[in-house]
């Protein structure tokens, strides 16, 4: 059973609705122990105190500020727990935003919220309201010793939370935007749109995977079957020299696309059916 990382309640006007947080995405990877070389002995990483010149148990573990070299502020958990603000048991909505002017390069880590029992209606009622005009909800969060602003959203007949990062942990690349030096030609802007159409598809997240992480489980099977891995060949990369003319090599080495959802292959079969009616026509006049 999944677990519960916050318990509070989410507020907007009078009304409160108590929800459980639940992770919604955790990444998944193949992971490395460390071992002695000589003895392969997993290592083990323990606490160590210079001063006191021994290993020390995490019950004699506290935090401490560097305020200066060597210069502690130490405080205890349970002074941090004493000024914890409000958001540390409540969610309230300050505003609700349109879903679309919300920049995902902000969103941090996802969360499903499950309703408690006595907040069932006010939560579908929530939900519904959200999806029907298209907005989200901004709230304030505490979790792990953090404010988070969040943002709340309607999804599957649900809500889905986002943690986000605040503006100034938001960096800023001085290369990064349009670069006035360069000028495209609109044959080229053509091409290029064209080669982005024939690419265009729906979005179906199924269809992706870790072709990295796949490779390194067939690695550790195929050394635990004592038997040896095909290297994996690099991309082979040409110099673009001419911009036209890798737009045009591009387009023409594009597949044509299979009809990618059950709508697009049945306005397939409804085209070419349209076009047999025509094609048998033409066919007898020609026989004539």
């Amino acid at each position: 059973m999944a677990a519960t990382v916050w318990k509070g309640y989410i507020t907007f006007g009078l009304i409160s609705v108590p929800v459980r947080l639940f992770t919604a995405a955790r990444g998944e990877r193949v992971s490395f122990n460390q071992l002695h070389r000589e003895c392969n002995t997993r290592i083990r990483q323990q606490l160590f105190c210079p001063t006191c010149n021994r290993t020390v148990e995490r019950s004699e573990i506290i935090k401490g500020y560097e305020y200066g070299k060597d210069q502690y502020v130490l405080v205890e958990e349970k002074e941090i727990k004493q000024i914890a603000p409000q958001s540390a048991d409540g969610m309230e909505i300050m505003e609700f935003v349109k879903l679309e002017e919300v920049d995902p390069l902000y969103f941090e880590s996802s969360y499903y919220a499950i309703p408690e029992e006595a907040g069932r209606k006010a939560y579908h009622l929530l939900t519904d309201t959200m999806h029907k005009l298209g907005y989200a909800a901004i709230a304030k969060l505490t979790m792990h010793q953090r404010e988070y602003t969040v943002l709340i959203r309607s999804r599957d007949n649900g809500l889905t939370l986002h943690t986000m990062y605040y503006p100034n942990e938001i960096r800023a690349v001085a290369e990064y935007g349009k670069d006035a030096n360069f000028q495209v030609k609109p044959q080229e802007a053509k091409l290029a749109q064209q080669l982005v159409e024939s690419l265009a598809s729906t979005f179906e997240p199924e269809k992706y995977s870790d072709a990295y992480q796949q490779r390194l489980t067939e690695l550790v099977e195929a050394k635990r079957e004592g038997k040896e891995i095909t290297p994996t060949e690099g991309p082979r990369l040409a110099p673009v020299i001419d911009l036209m003319e890798a737009l045009q090599e591009s387009l023409k080495r594009t597949p044509k696309k299979a009809p990618s959802s059950a709508k697009e292959s049945q306005a397939a079969t409804e085209a070419a059916g349209a076009k047999a009616p025509a094609a048998r026509k033409k066919a007898r006049k020609a026989a004539r």
